[in-house]
């Protein structure tokens, strides 16, 4: 370790290379190929090359192939050992000298509560648009589990719109849409905001995106999947990629609210909430949801 932190810290000591360890946080437990890392960052591919390889040098990165591909991701188990020594050693095992967060708080080893019997958790599903994934995302968490849970939903974009489309997807399945309206995440920041529990980006251009932290660092995930609205060819399969998102989202937010929060620290529950961003989307047809 004497010599791995050094040269972790130094490599991490330069712009880029800090932007893209940043990009791959973000993004983890996902891998992501060269070509949308270069895409989000706007370097060239050789550029890039040489910030993965010293990354990968320094342990931090690591590389797979699939297919033809190679995807990137950060190796979680390094990066924990990194600022394990940080905090343990360079901050004698003191980390609440070194951050005050409450992510290093004793809290953190608790179980995670409401702060009180009525008190809801609230969750937040992020896209650029908050038209359509995001959309389904709140209104299926509201209905499956809104006794226990506050959803809302908003949108990267300084405005949007819902997607016509969406909305009639939710209508036919019996959803209420009543109170449904594209939103931009500065309503869930600044005084008068609700505090979040749970933010969930289900885009990748969303997740992408280099946004200040959350204020009491809500648990955050990664549930993305491709766009409905852009999808391509007859009408029955561009309403087929809505229907797969609808199914996609729906798998996701039950397992989530089958798990015990209130029995589950900060760190058990991130990783339950990784692993459910994990699943494999689901294929579904009009006739099998509707």
């Amino acid at each position: 370790m004497e010599k791995e932190i050094p040269d972790r810290l130094m490599t991490l000591g330069h712009p880029q290379r800090l932007a893209l360890f940043r990009l791959l946080m973000r993004r983890y437990p996902d891998r992501l190929p060269a070509g949308e890392i270069a895409e989000v960052l706007e370097v060239k591919a050789s550029t890039l090359s040489t910030y993965l390889a010293a990354l990968m040098r320094a342990g931090l990165v690591t590389q797979e192939r699939a297919g033809t591909s190679l995807l990137y991701a950060v190796d979680m188990k390094q990066v924990q050992d990194t600022f394990d020594y940080l905090l343990r050693d360079c901050c004698r095992g003191r980390p609440e000298i070194c951050s005050p967060s409450p992510l290093f708080a004793p809290e953190g080893t608790a179980p995670m509560t409401t702060q009180g019997p009525d008190r809801k958790y609230n969750v937040l599903f992020i896209c650029t648009g908050n038209s359509a994934r995001s959309i389904f995302a709140e209104t299926l968490l509201r209905e499956i589990a809104g006794d226990r849970f506050n959803a809302y939903s908003a949108g990267t974009k300084p405005s949007s719109e819902l997607n016509p489309v969406a909305v009639e997807l939710l209508r036919q399945k019996g959803h209420d849409i009543a109170a449904l309206r594209a939103k931009n995440v500065s309503e869930f920041s600044g005084e008068g905001a609700p505090g979040l529990d749970f933010v969930f980006t289900v885009c990748n251009q969303a997740a992408n995106e280099d946004c200040p932290a959350w204020d009491g660092q809500p648990i955050s995930g990664h549930w993305g999947m491709p766009d409905p609205v852009k999808a391509t060819g007859t009408e029955a399969e561009k309403m087929l990629a809505f229907q797969q998102a609808y199914g996609a989202l729906k798998h996701r937010i039950e397992a989530f609210t089958a798990l015990p929060i209130d029995q589950l620290d900060r760190i058990s529950l991130q990783a339950a909430v990784d692993k459910i961003a994990q699943f494999a989307p689901t294929q579904t047809s009009p006739e099998k949801d509707a």
